[in-house]
């Protein structure tokens, strides 16, 4: 007896009356994430559990729309707020090292402060240095000193010059030093000509003489030498004492600041040391020799840099831990960036030019990163296992990282790591990264899978309302709902999942046809949302995406595409398939054809041989000669070449939902029975002879009904699908009242037999016990049908032999 769906077989509905309210504006708004039990335990205790290897770190993996980024979003903001703010983390000098940066860690919002002490010292040392040596003082001392050394000098040189006279020598200075000239008997310098017409022997003792006298010149040099370093010392000892009299009040008061911080009381002895030792540097005092461009360079920078210190993170106005949302995961952008500017044809660089990444924002809260973006560079996720691994952020340039740059610059000292990474994805990366990356399962060891869908419960109904409510509160452009308005967007939640018995989690495109069904509501100038709006949202949505599916049909309805929707033909039938462009899926009809012959083929899949068929419909196709070996070869070979194809397909066809419908055709040329063309199928078939449910139940009907309607509604016309089917059936309301009208029929088949006897008419046949079938029947055509192919080829093999 062939069965037949009902109206009421064809919809879940919701019904107004069944809720207590009137319109959304008399609920609680909803602040909960709805459906996702499951993933947000997930992500709760990767959240709760915290340990110092930086392992617990999350995968959220779904479906778009289904709420990831709000769960995540809503339980860091939760999270965060109870934890207290890391520290600042400041760059400064290294004077051990100046290519190797040094970082300081203090409390939270004292990273500025401490900036603003070193410039306020730095500010101090500027205006301070020259009014200091330019004290009474000060002046009155280094002159003392520089008297007692010009004295000292003096007392050397007239000692030698008394030392000379008595040798008989004149001591005469020149550019190059000290010339020693023999003394004439008048007391002026001897000539040369004096010099050698002197007798030999008084020519000889000069010549003793002034060689001691050299020997004496150079120990009364080396003297002066002394006296100057002496007093050098000295000026410099009289600088020091006087810049220490200026910054020691200063430094004794950020010493004492900052006494906790160890780094930074050690940063701050050697910023007080090196000024002391750079004196100079700071009065231009040793600027006089420098070239005119490096002069210019340096005039250029700020002498005092390396005792300022770089803010790289100020958490001062932080509530609780940072929360970093990275949606361009590029290396500089997670892991910062030293810069460099141009100066003169060079490039230079400090450490004020370090520049933070989204690691060291989120350095001891919470990073989010987007599965799609981070995996789009290659070194960015292999910079994020180094840093956890290692628990450790290093800034590097790319460049030479990749072997792009020879010279090394800054490589500023690794900052520790203490961070939550939350990236949300699909399941094919993760499973793809579960499989190649070994690092992976042990950094994210936590993995939050959101659903797509969620039971229908009357509970779920209540939320949904209250999701609409939190929606028009959250915006002016969407208005509250009745119930009638309310009741629609839950069965259009079903028509999302597919399925009678649930709801559709993708919760943005819920979100999306609430603010154009508010839309409508406006332009009507309704106060209130009610379930005609949310019909006319859902038809200007269909109208907007469904240009291709129009064009498709169009070509139908003029004959280009081959498609019967009346009469009868053998061999031919009508399957169903479903094309998606993206944001819109649809049901296409496509005519299939199978011709049975001679042969010793079997079952030919055109599509196969012309490349054309997936694997999935290969598949499909080689179960039916499994179906048809079970069911006509009990006491035979299966001898005969059946050749099926998708007509008017030229591209890959993929799928088993259209294997019954090939089977129908076969069987229809082996029995030479005809098929009804207004009743179109789509169902795999399992060798048992079972129709098994498939995908796009919706669509399927809905499309064809629609090249039905085109064509003319005869009454006979309708669709086979498997019974498993019948829950994913959320039709709507135009195929519901052809159905209910007789103009249309669905029919809900679980064997073969069941759908041969809808699409002919005609009794199937059961398998009698000798495993024949009874006379006159579908089968038993089917099997004489083969039987006389095997007899005509054993015949044409006994002839030939």
């Amino acid at each position: 007896m062939t069965r037949e769906l009902g109206s009421s077989d064809l919809r879940r509905t919701c019904s107004p009356d069944n809720f207590s309210f009137e319109t959304t504006e008399e609920l609680e708004p909803l602040k909960e994430i709805i459906g996702q039990d499951r993933a947000l335990d997930a992500i709760e205790l990767g959240l709760g559990v915290k340990d110092d290897e930086n392992r617990y770190n999350i995968y959220v993996a779904g479906q778009p729309g289904t709420g990831k980024n709000s769960a995540v979003n809503k339980f860091l903001e939760k999270v965060s707020k109870e934890e207290e703010a890391p520290p600042d983390i400041c760059y400064v000098h290294n004077f051990e090292n100046p290519d190797r940066p040094q970082y300081l860690q203090l409390e939270a919002g004292k990273g500025c402060e401490f900036k603003d002490d070193m410039d306020e010292l730095v500010e101090h040392l500027e205006d301070g240095v020259s009014d200091t040596f330019e004290t009474g003082e000060y002046k009155q001392r280094k002159e003392a000193i520089d008297k007692q050394f010009n004295q000292k000098k003096k007392d050397l040189f007239e000692q030698l010059e008394d030392e000379a006279s008595e040798k008989g020598f004149i001591l005469q200075r020149t550019p190059f030093g000290l010339n020693t000239v023999p003394k004439a008997e008048d007391g002026e310098p001897m000539d040369q000509q004096e010099f050698s017409e002197l007798e030999d022997e008084r020519r000889e003792e000069l010549e003793a003489r002034q060689e001691e006298l050299q020997s004496r010149i150079q120990e009364t040099m080396q003297q002066v030498m002394e006296a100057e370093e002496e007093r050098n010392e000295k000026i410099q000892n009289l600088k020091k004492e006087a810049i220490s009299f200026l910054l020691d009040p200063m430094f004794r008061k950020l010493q004492e600041k900052y006494k906790e911080n160890e780094k930074a009381v050690e940063f701050l002895h050697d910023v007080k040391e090196d000024i002391l030792e750079n004196i100079d540097e700071f009065t231009n005092q040793n600027s006089g020799g420098q070239p005119a461009a490096m002069a210019q360079i340096t005039s250029n920078q700020d002498q005092f840099v390396k005792y300022r210190a770089n803010v790289l993170i100020n958490n001062g106005d932080t509530e609780g831990a940072p929360v970093v949302t990275e949606d361009n995961a590029t290396y500089p952008n997670l892991f910062g960036a030293v810069e460099k500017k141009a100066q003169f044809g060079m490039m230079s660089t400090d450490f004020t030019m370090i520049k933070p990444g989204a690691l060291h924002q989120a350095n001891g809260g919470y990073l989010v990163l987007k599965a799609n973006n981070l995996f789009r560079y290659g070194l960015s996720w292999e910079g994020l296992k180094v840093a956890l691994n290692q628990g450790e952020i290093n800034i590097e340039d790319p460049a030479q990282m990749l072997g792009y740059a020879s010279s090394k610059g800054l490589q500023p000292e690794p900052i520790p790591l203490n961070i939550k990474v939350v990236i949300i994805g699909n399941r094919r990366i993760y499973n793809i990264l579960n499989s190649v990356e070994e690092d992976f399962q042990k950094l994210f060891n936590v993995k939050s899978d959101f659903d797509f869908e969620m039971d229908w419960e009357e509970e779920e109904e209540i939320k949904i309302a209250r999701f609409i409510r939190d929606q028009a509160d959250n915006s002016s452009e969407i208005k509250h709902f009745n119930n009638s308005g309310v009741a629609k967007v839950v069965e259009y939640s079903s028509e999302m999942a597919r399925d009678k018995e649930k709801l559709s989690t993708k919760f943005s495109e819920i979100t999306e046809l609430v603010k154009e069904s508010s839309y409508w509501a406006k332009q009507e100038d309704e106060d209130f949302v009610a379930e005609d709006h949310v019909n006319k949202a859902m038809e200007e949505k269909i109208e907007r995406r469904s240009l291709i599916k129009d064009k498709i049909h169009e070509y139908i309805d003029r004959g280009k595409i081959f498609i019967d929707t009346k009469g009868k033909e053998i061999g031919q039938i009508t399957g169903l398939s479903v094309l998606s462009t993206g944001d819109f899926s649809f049901g296409k009809p496509a005519r299939i054809t199978a011709n049975v012959y001679a042969g010793k083929e079997g079952v030919v899949n055109i599509d196969r041989e012309a490349d054309l068929s997936g694997s999935s419909h290969t598949k499909g196709v080689m179960i039916l000669k499994g179906y048809l070996g079970k069911k006509f070869a009990f006491d035979k070979p299966l001898s005969l070449t059946a050749n099926i194809a998708f007509e008017q397909s030229y591209s890959k066809v993929d799928g088993d939902s259209a294997s019954s419908t090939e089977l129908y055709a076969i069987i229809s040329s082996l029995a030479d029975v005809e098929i009804n063309q207004g009743i179109a199928v789509t169902g795999s078939v399992n060798q048992k002879g079972e129709i098994q449910p498939i995908g796009g139940a919706k669509e399927k009907v809905e499309g064809f009904y629609e090249v039905c309607k085109a064509q003319g509604l005869t009454g006979d016309q309708g669709v086979i699908l498997p019974q498993k089917n019948v829950d994913n059936l959320m039709l709507n309301d135009e195929v519901i009242n052809a159905v209910k009208a007789g103009d249309f029929h669905i029919y809900p088949a679980e064997t073969v037999s069941e759908g041969l006897e809808i699409l002919t008419d005609l009794d199937a046949g059961a398998e009698l016990k000798d495993g024949g079938y009874k006379e006159g029947t579908i089968f038993a055509r089917a099997d004489e049908k083969i039987r006389e192919i095997y007899d005509a080829l054993q015949n044409n093999e006994d002839e030939e032999e």
